[in-house]
């Protein structure tokens, strides 16, 4: 269960983005994050790991970045619009260059599968709140 509707609700400030789009968003990043923690780590017990280096590595980004992306969709009091938008713009890249890493070891493993699923639904998310934005 994710709590971020009900804590953007409880703000007293208001917020500068579609509240169904910051949910939404907030939501994918810290499913991302944790798709890509387990992506690396699934990845760690495989037989040819020294073959998913790149995959790891990637993985571990992103799951940062998202991570630290929730965390700044989440504090909404003094908004930086400048911040947020380049914030939300690395996610987006981070979650590509992962998921088109992840895309290419999904025939072989499904948690590269899952993960490239959920840092698509992320990129998408983040990229959708730019475009709001305006």
């Amino acid at each position: 269960m994710s709590y971020a509707r009900e804590m953007l609700e409880a703000t007293p400030s208001a917020f500068q983005f579609d509240a169904d789009r910051l949910v939404a968003c907030i939501e994918a990043c810290f499913d991302c994050a944790q798709a890509c923690t387990a992506c690396a780590d699934a990845c760690l017990g495989e037989k040819m790991v020294a073959d998913l280096a790149r995959c790891i590595r990637l993985d571990a980004d992103c799951a940062d970045v998202c991570q630290t992306t929730g965390r700044v969709l989440s504090r909404q009091t003094d908004y930086d619009a400048t911040v947020t938008t380049a914030l939300l713009r690395a996610c987006a890249a981070a979650c590509r260059a992962c998921a088109d890493e992840c895309a290419s070891h999904a025939a072989m493993h499904e948690h590269c599968r899952i993960c490239a699923e959920a840092c698509r639904r992320c990129e998408h998310a983040c990229d959708g709140l730019v475009a709001a934005a305006g």
